[in-house]
């Protein structure tokens, strides 16, 4: 991204902004769903222990439970 590549007050996006944004948002709209995910559907808004590892392997752990919350519509029809 260029220093001058930004939107100014008041002023329209050119099209070669408009296409990166465009670009950038279907990229970051998938990675934030599993983060909504951990936040709404889990709880977990902060940091609940002191240690650095602790906190780690629940990240981890919360992580990996998001990734079978998005996947449980398929996981059902295998399972049924």
């Amino acid at each position: 991204m260029k220093v001058n590549d930004k939107c100014k007050p008041k002023k329209k996006l050119s099209a070669t902004q408009k296409k990166r944004n465009r670009k950038n948002s279907s990229i970051r709209a998938r990675v934030e769903h599993c983060f909504r995910v951990i936040e709404c559907q889990f709880g977990y808004r902060k940091a609940r222990y002191n240690g650095l590892l602790k906190n780690e392997a629940q990240a981890f752990a919360l992580l990996g439970l998001a990734n079978l919350y998005a996947q449980r519509r398929y996981l059902q029809e295998s399972y049924v």
